[in-house]
């Protein structure tokens, strides 16, 4: 096999390579026009973050069989085509998880004890010792915002410190944090009683401007806040006015809303700001483990084996990975679904399949249901190699149960999600290439989970879906397709009702819905 690494990788993963037979060229600076010239000599490619391997690359990539991304995120990486070409693409989840929590660290100390700002007197030859007086962590009380797996790492560390250790992490069970002695808090709680806040959730709809000007405003006057994860996160602006006030003792980043930052930023001209060039993961052991990570499964490939951490395919039959594509698809969007309709910590996940279905690859369809209930949470990072083992960090517990035969079906997928929250039920088919969700609890509802929908309860009255479609036209947003369910023949009770939409509502308008008259709730999810 030949390999070609268009971006630096460590010397110890090339070696590697090199040991197990494989031809390696290591390429570095290439530009579009110069990787299309060469590309289709390669069976393997190697890229970091800056070569975009778009549709073109891949096409021209005739012998191609993997592409290895040395890092966590695969943006850079044209998923659909590669898979589309039976190219197995492979990222490094877990590789630099240490190093950026190190980091993390790093500003705390950094931002604490004014070390910078004492370094650069120092350097203009001053003494200076009243000035950098600074503040211990032993005893504060840090907050951490996502107990992931670098927010957990993170938490691990601050405990050796001896400081007080709370989260906020809907989606993780009060069991997993307690193991490490951190308490699970609402985000108000967090950012009340917090001394020091660090941020490591992925940067999604639901996280972006998670902190601004009202969120600083209800922190501890004097609090630190460290930000290694995404720019956007917190509000630049907010931060800004946090420490014009007096309100934020200081800040250290290593993440910007944009890349290169504007260093003419207000930002860059406080003393108690800590800045570094997105360096968090950028560690000798964290690039050797990301380069030995991606080396292995381009080895495990060369030798017909299957890859540990592939982004798009996990080692299949082509005959049974065609047949379970539509039932994948299903059990992604039945997951995206619960994630929308429940929230909170997932408890339990149990799918049960029916007919033939029941004698193929469910841990195929396990992963991509994991994949769909997660993804809404932890951002598109997530695949379906790696949702089940952070299902498993998560205490999420799985349970597959076949069946022989379906009663009504040639073939039926039953799902089951449980959360700290509640419960909800899907039971699903497919036609060939058409997948359909036959059932939402006890609603029988017969669509195909495809655009935007809005899903809500009302109440089985008169007026009530004329009041939402009058909500609805006001905004200017148009209704492409309606489903109610009801249980029973008889009129009264509570209704299911499915809108599909030509637009995403915005989070007003979904408001304005739930306060009308016969509304119980209204989740809006992009299928």
């Amino acid at each position: 096999m030949k390999v070609l690494v268009a971006e630096q990788i460590s010397e110890e993963a090339i070696e590697f390579m090199k040991s197990n037979g494989l031809h390696v060229d290591v390429k570095l600076g290439l530009k579009k026009d110069d990787l299309l010239s060469i590309i289709q000599d390669y069976d393997a490619l190697v890229v970091r973050s800056q070569i975009r391997v778009d549709r073109s690359i891949i096409e021209r990539g005739e012998k191609l069989k993997i592409i290895a991304r040395a890092g966590v995120g695969v943006d850079n990486i044209d998923i659909d085509a590669a898979t589309q070409r039976g190219i197995i693409v492979v990222n490094a989840p877990g590789g630099n998880t240490v190093s950026t929590a190190e980091h993390a660290i790093a500003l705390m100390f950094a931002v604490a004890r004014r070390i910078p700002q004492a370094y650069l007197s120092m350097r203009e030859r001053k003494w200076e010792r009243k000035r950098f007086e600074g503040i211990e962590l032993r005893g504060k009380t840090v907050g951490i915002i996502g107990l992931g797996r670098v927010g957990y790492e993170v938490a691990r560390r601050c405990k050796a410190l001896e400081m007080n250790v709370i989260a906020y992490d809907p989606y993780i069970p009060a069991e997993r944090a307690q193991k490490i002695g951190v308490k699970l808090v609402d985000l108000q709680t967090l950012l009340k009683e917090s001394d020091i806040i660090t941020l490591h959730v992925p940067k999604t709809r639901e996280t972006v401007g998670l902190i601004g000007k009202k969120e600083i405003e209800m922190m501890k006057n004097g609090v630190i806040i460290i930000n290694t994860a995404r720019g956007g996160i917190i509000s630049e602006e907010a931060l800004v006015e946090g420490l014009k006030s007096g309100k934020i003792f200081g800040v250290g980043l290593d993440v910007y809303e944009n890349e290169p930052p504007n260093f003419e930023s207000p930002l860059f001209r406080f003393e108690n700001v800590v800045t570094t060039p997105h360096i968090a993961a950028s560690t000798r052991e964290a690039q050797e483990s990301v380069g030995r990570i991606i080396a292995e499964d381009i080895v495990n490939v060369a030798k017909g084996l299957p890859a540990k951490n592939a982004v798009n395919l996990p080692p299949i039959d082509l005959a049974e990975f065609e047949f379970l594509m539509p039932y994948a698809v299903l059990a992604e969007k039945m997951g995206k679904i619960a994630n929308a309709r429940l929230g909170g910590a997932i408890r339990k996940v149990r799918m049960i399949l029916s007919g033939k279905i029941a004698e193929k690859n469910s841990e195929l369809l396990l992963r991509h249901l994991l994949k769909g209930l997660l993804e809404r949470t932890l951002g598109m990072g997530i695949n379906i190699v790696s949702a089940k083992s952070i299902a498993e960090e998560r205490g999420i517990k799985m349970e597959i149960s076949k069946i022989a035969k379906s009663e009504y079906y040639e073939n039926l997928m039953e799902v089951e999600v449980e959360t700290e929250k509640g419960k909800i039920y899907f039971a699903g088919t497919c036609f060939g290439k058409e997948y359909r969700i036959l059932k939402i609890d006890v609603y029988h509802v017969n669509f195909i989970p495809k655009g935007h929908y809005i899903i809500s309860l009302h109440e089985d009255k008169p007026g009530v879906i004329g009041r939402v479609g009058t909500l609805f036209g006001r905004n200017n947003i148009n209704i492409a397709g309606m489903i109610v369910g009801r249980v029973g023949d008889k009129p009264g009770g509570v209704q299911l009702m499915l809108l599909l939409v030509d637009d995403p509502p915005s989070d007003e308008v979904l408001k304005e819905m739930m306060k009308l008259d016969g509304i119980i709730d209204a989740t809006y999810v992009e299928l």
